[in-house]
C-alpha cells in the first residue's frame, strides 16, 4: 500500500519507519528542510533504540523516502496519516492548529480517493473538525479515521511491530478494510484489532494515558505516606500488584512524571471536560501531586542541610524524564535543578543521550560532565533523577570513594538501602526507611 506520513517527528517517523518495514511504500513529508537531507541519508534525528538500523534497512531498499513536498505525498498515497504535534495552548487544551491548517492544504492536493488518519493525540470530535477542513477543497470523496497511538518512548519500534492492541476509529466500512488491510501484519490475533467509532477512539487514547498517570500518582502518594509512618513501599508495592485486579505495571514511586505525553493529553483531558460542564476531579489531583512530587527531593535535601545550599556542590544523574529517550520536556530533572541554583548550589549533571537537549533549556546554569562518575566526584550530595542502566549498575564502593559527603538522595530507588547503608552512606529514597 501507498502511505503518506505528514510530519516525522517522534511519532511520525516511527510510523513511517515500521510501515516500511511490512513492505509498503512510505513518504514522509516535513517542512524542516535540513531534517529531510538527513533522514533521506538516513540519520536518526531522536534517540530511540533500534530506530536507526530499521530506518537504515528501508531507506537502502528504497521503500521509505522524504520530502518537503506535500502534494507529491498527497497525490501518490491511498492511506495519509497526520502525525502533528498537538501542543497545550495557553488554557490547557490541544491546540489543533497544526492538524487542520495541514488538512486544509490537503484537500485541496487530493486527487482520488484517500483516506485521512489522525495519528496525532487529538480531543474528542478532532474527525469531524478535520473532515471539515478537507472538504473545503477537495473535489473527492475522503474518509478521516482515528488511529491514535500507543508508543513508548524507548521502546517505540517494538511496540509498533508487536502491539497489544491497534485501534481504528470510523464508521465507514471502506475505510476500515483499507486500515484493516495496512495493519494485517502487525496483529497476531483478532483480539488485538479493536474497531469503534472515531469519538470513542479519541477518547481512549486520552483514558489510557490518564489512567497510567493515576495510577503512578497514588503510588507516588502510597510512598510519601510510607515516608511518614515507617513503612517500606517496595513490601506495599509486592503485596497490591499481586492483585490480578491492580497488576504490577506503572507501580514504581518515584519523582513524578514527565514526557511529551501524559502531561499535556491529561491537562486537554480536563480541558474537554470543563468545556462540557464536568469537573474532573481526580486528574486535577493527579496534576497537583505530579508537581509536588517532581521537587519532593529537593525539600528532602534542604530539610538535611537545613536550607543552607549557597556553595553546596550538587551531582545529579539523569536529565530525561525516563530512561531510554533524550527528551527532557516536562522532566523532573528541571524542575529540580531551578531552586537548587537559586539558592546558590553548584550543579553538576549528566545524562547518557539528554545533554544536548538540555543544553537548549539550562543553558550554563549548570556544569555539564562526560561521565556519571565525574558527575558523583567531589559532590556534596547526589541526586538520582532518571533510572538509567548505567546507574543502576554504578559500582557503589566506588561511588563511597569519588563523593566529598557520602549523601545521595534517589528518586527512582534504584540501590538497595542496606547495602547503601553498610558503606556509611546517609542514603534517602522514595517511600523506603531512610538509612543514615
Amino acid at each position: 500500500m501507498n502511505v503518506a506520513i505528514i510530519g516525522t517527528g517522534y511519532v511520525g517517523l516511527v510510523s513511517g519507519t515500521c510501515f516500511a518495514e511490512t513492505g509498503n511504500n512510505v513518504i514522509c513529508v516535513d517542512i524542516d528542510e535540513e531534517k529531510v537531507r538527513k533522514l533521506t541519508a538516513g540519520e536518526v534525528i531522536i534517540f530511540e533504540p533500534g530506530l536507526d538500523e530499521v530506518l537504515a534497512r528501508n531507506v537502502n531498499a528504497g521503500l521509505i523516502s522524504f520530502t518537503t513536498n506535500l502534494k507529491e505525498a498527497v497525490e501518490f498515497a491511498d492511506v495519509i496519516f497526520l502525525a502533528l504535534p498537538t501542543p497545550p495552548d495557553e488554557d490547557g487544551s490541544a491546540d489543533l492548529s497544526y492538524i487542520l491548517n495541514s488538512a486544509n492544504e490537503i484537500g485541496g492536493l487530493i486527487n482520488n480517493y484517500k483516506v485521512i488518519v489522525d495519528k496525532s493525540t487529538v480531543p474528542v470530535g478532532t474527525s469531524k473538525l478535520v473532515r471539515h477542513e478537507l472538504l473545503k477543497k477537495s473535489k473527492f470523496p475522503v474518509s478521516v479515521v482515528s488511529n491514535p497511538e500507543f508508543l513508548r518512548e524507548g521502546s517505540a519500534v517494538n511496540d509498533f511491530l508487536f502491539p497489544e492492541r491497534v485501534i481504528i476509529g470510523t464508521n465507514d466500512d471502506k475505510a476500515a478494510a483499507m486500515m484493516v488491510e495496512l495493519y494485517k501484519p502487525f496483529i497476531k490475533n483478532d483480539s488485538q484489532l479493536l474497531l469503534m467509532d472515531e469519538k470513542s477512539a479519541e477518547l481512549t487514547k486520552y483514558a489510557a494515558n490518564a489512567f497510567l498517570a493515576t495510577k503512578i500518582t497514588f503510588m507516588n502518594e502510597i510512598a510519601n505516606l510510607c515516608d511518614r509512618v515507617g513503612a517500606n513501599v517496595e513490601s506495599v508495592k509486592l503485596g497490591i500488584g499481586s492483585d490480578s485486579r491492580i497488576g504490577s505495571k506503572f507501580l514504581n514511586p518515584g519523582i513524578g512524571f514527565g514526557g511529551s505525553c501524559f502531561p499535556k493529553d491529561i491537562q486537554a483531558l480536563v480541558k474537554k471536560a470543563e468545556e462540557n460542564s464536568y469537573n474532573f476531579r481526580i486528574l486535577n489531583s493527579v496534576i497537583e501531586v505530579n508537581e509536588h512530587q517532581k521537587v519532593v527531593l529537593v525539600t528532602k535535601l534542604k530539610r538535611y542541610f537545613e536550607s543552607k545550599l549557597e556553595g553546596l556542590r550538587i551531582g545529579i544523574w539523569g536529565l530525561s524524564f525516563k530512561p531510554n529517550t533524550d527528551d527532557i520536556r516536562m522532566a523532573s530533572s528541571l524542575k529540580i535543578i531551578d531552586p537548587l541554583v537559586t539558592k546558590g548550589a553548584f550543579v553538576k549533571v549528566y545524562d547518557p543521550v539528554a545533554m544536548n537537549n538540555a543544553k537548549h533549556i539550562l543553558g550554563d546554569k549548570v556544569a555539564y560532565m562526560q561521565t556519571a562518575q565525574e558527575a558523583a566526584t567531589d559532590v556534596d550530595a547526589l541526586i538520582i533523577a532518571t533510572e538509567w542502566e548505567e546507574f543502576c549498575n554504578f559500582d557503589i564502593k566506588l561511588l563511597s570513594q569519588i563523593m566529598k559527603n557520602n549523601v545521595v538522595f534517589d528518586g527512582r530507588n534504584i540501590f538497595d538501602p542496606k547495602e547503601m547503608g553498610k558503606l556509611g552512606f546517609h542514603y534517602e529514597s522514595i517511600g523506603r526507611p531512610l538509612i543514615k
